[in-house]
């Protein structure tokens, strides 16, 4: 959970410096002088403390006061937002046994403070010309906008692949649900399919932070891609998995958690979802409560959803179920009881030829 926080916490960061943004422009400006920077992007109790020295000021934000106070000695401290300039030329004094990387006076005391404070703080160097993000324990050098393009658009092609890859396995398995011939392999295959492109998806947001409004398309272009995708990956959880005391949004999380650690594969998933313990148990027959396939049928609310799974326990059951034993559901009268009888019917259909080719 710290890990997630901490994550959000970066990527707004990003957004903050994003190209187009006053930040941005503050630093190129910087950069384009020669002139280099240590900037705090926080005034917090924690960063007050090791500050000494230079004036208080509190003026708004400008790229061109940026510009001016980068030409003085010591850090600028700023709000957390970056709306107000705070303090200039002030002295920053972090733990000297805080370890280091760093080899330069600037970019060693940046690291360190990012470290005491857990704040933002961006160093320009003056002979480079390169911008570098220390946050807590995180170290991120700004790249030009092209190159990050370019791996924006790499990432897109992959994404692509995997979720055309991922539709016809959910098409599949939906022809195995009807048919009766799921497996646990295959529950895990199509789960693991999901989790890959939630996470390739992930990816490409760090890239659109980075590009600001530079991102729009890209952005747009992953928002289609992934349509659906975490909402298909929770009612398969919510189908197959036998864990009670968990939602399924939060077993999904830890299992992306675990891919994002590399240390998932098909016996990670199957454990994850109760489903078995060993390699033999891929091969046994699964079968689902039916949450995915009722959510395809149109306006039948979550709750009726609940209701029918509540009293039939399995989607083979719901598909055996006459008109009249939907009819005696809580929430569903005979009308809608053939719509539901209807759509799985023309479901069956779609999904049992695409199962066939």
């Amino acid at each position: 959970m710290a890990e997630d926080i901490f994550r959000v916490r970066f990527l707004k960061s990003l957004q903050m410096l994003a190209p187009g943004t006053e930040f941005r422009l503050g630093i190129e400006n910087v950069i384009q002088a020669k002139t280099g920077a240590l900037i705090v992007v926080g005034d917090s109790p924690e960063v007050m403390k090791i500050v000494t020295g230079g004036f208080h000021i509190d003026c708004e934000f400008t790229p061109a006061r940026l510009y001016e106070l980068a030409k003085m000695d010591g850090a600028i401290i700023t709000t957390p937002d970056a709306s107000r300039i705070i303090r200039v030329n002030a002295q920053l004094d972090p733990n000297p046994e805080l370890p280091s990387q760093e080899t330069g006076i600037r970019h060693r005391t940046a690291e360190r403070v990012a470290l005491q404070t857990g704040e933002l703080v961006v160093a320009i160097s003056q002979r480079r010309q390169v911008v570098t993000l220390f946050q807590g324990n995180s170290v991120f050098r700004l790249r030009d906008i092209a190159t990050v393009l370019v791996q924006a658009n790499q990432a897109l092609q992959t994404l692509e692949k995997y979720r055309n890859v991922l539709n016809r396995d959910l098409q599949h398995l939906g022809g195995l649900e009807f048919e009766e011939l799921v497996t646990t392999g295959e529950v895990c295959g199509v789960l693991h399919r999901c989790i890959k492109v939630l996470n390739i998806a992930s990816e490409i947001k760090n890239y659109i932070s980075e590009l600001g409004v530079e991102g729009r398309l890209v952005k747009m272009q992953m928002d289609e891609m992934v349509a659906n995708v975490q909402e298909e990956a929770t009612l398969i959880i919510k189908d197959y998995c036998n864990i009670k005391d968990k939602s399924p949004a939060d077993i999904l999380n830890s299992i992306r958690r675990a891919y994002e650690d590399d240390i998932s594969d098909s016996l990670f998933l199957m454990r994850s979802l109760a489903l078995g313990t060993t390699s033999a148990h891929l091969e046994q027959q699964a079968s689902p409560r039916g949450y995915r396939m009722l959510n395809k049928i149109p306006r039948i609310p979550p709750a009726i959803i609940e209701n029918l799974v509540d009293r039939f326990r399995l989607f083979n059951r719901i598909l055996r179920a006459t008109i009249e034993e939907l009819d005696e559901v809580e929430g569903i009268g005979e009308v809608r009881a053939r719509s539901i009888k209807n759509g799985l019917m023309r479901m069956r259909e779609q999904f049992l030829l695409e199962y066939m080719v």
